[in-house]
């Protein structure tokens, strides 16, 4: 079975919310154009949506978001 995140509007709106991520970022990681994202930061988008912990649902760790936040260039990956 391939991994695949679990509702991906509601984990980049708790990305967006609590950490210092790109949009590019969360974008690549969620599946979204960055585009949405920025309507998500904005409160556009995704309003009535609750966020989702990604790390209480073991689909990313800490780890994980620090080295994306000490480097835009890095492209999150989804935990096993």
């Amino acid at each position: 079975m391939a991994n695949t995140l679990l509702m991906p509007k509601a984990t980049a709106v708790w990305l967006v919310d609590n950490t210092a991520l790109s949009f590019e970022q969360i974008a690549q990681f969620c599946k979204l154009h960055p585009l949405e994202v920025g309507a998500i930061a904005d409160g556009d988008s995704a309003q009535g949506i609750k966020g989702m912990d990604p790390i209480m649902t073991g689909q990313l760790s800490r780890d994980e978001i620090e080295k994306g936040e000490a480097d835009p260039d890095y492209r999150l990956k989804l935990s096993e």
